[in-house]
């Protein structure tokens, strides 16, 4: 791990998607995966960039 952890507010950023929507994945076990410290859950940079990258592309 070359950096700090995120935060929700980091990878929804990130992903460009809302808060919400991080929680929401998280409880139905998609996206990337989320790990807790303490009380809060924190995401692996890489392992974010990596679940993004592996998504297939969406053709408009």
């Amino acid at each position: 791990m070359s950096e700090q952890l995120w935060d929700v507010g980091q990878v929804a950023a990130y992903l460009r998607v809302t808060v919400a929507t991080v929680y929401g994945w998280r409880t139905k076990k998609y996206g990337p995966k989320g790990r807790r410290v303490g009380k809060h859950v924190r995401w692996d940079p890489d392992e974010v960039r990596a679940w993004y990258l592996a998504q297939p592309a969406e053709v408009a």
